[in-house]
């Protein structure tokens, strides 16, 4: 696991706003603009940093978001976890402690015809070993930002 210095969790949180220039960072930070430039692409290079346009779904009428907590028959979670990635609208898949093995968020569109019945009877019967299900479907959020994958 590689560890951030200083430098880097400061270039990190100055790219907040993704479209902040490297050139501004430079200076607000008192360092060079090819140094900025350096550490952000080899952060990206490593795996630590990905810059990517997100969107809040709650300003997109036609989207649902929802949380699906996950049991599974197999201790194998990683690569269930991985499995989930692949089914259409996951945006993400955690293994977790608690009353789930993984919790997962799913990206819906009705403008798609892509809805929450879509998901479990096209994507979800894809995954083997399901035990339990559980849906948390979000009404209301707070920074939530997600990208726009379908």
């Amino acid at each position: 696991m590689k560890r951030l210095d200083d430098t880097n969790i400061e270039i990190v949180r100055k790219l907040q706003d993704g479209r902040k220039p490297f050139s501004q960072i430079a200076s607000e930070l008192n360092i060079t603009e090819n140094t900025v430039r350096a550490r952000v692409n080899k952060m990206m290079d490593d795996g630590i940093l990905k810059i990517q346009g997100l969107v809040d779904p709650q300003m997109m009428p036609d989207v649902q978001i929802v949380f699906v907590g996950f049991r599974f028959k197999t201790r194998d979670l990683e690569t269930k976890a991985r499995d989930l990635l692949k089914l259409k609208g996951v945006q993400f898949a955690t293994v977790v402690t608690g009353r789930y093995d993984i919790i997962s968020e799913v990206m819906l569109s009705e403008s798609q015809d892509f809805t929450l019945l879509d998901f479990f009877k096209k994507e979800l019967v894809k995954i083997s070993d399901i035990s339990e299900v559980e849906t948390y479907v979000v009404y209301q959020s707070h920074n939530l930002n997600v990208p726009y994958i379908l």
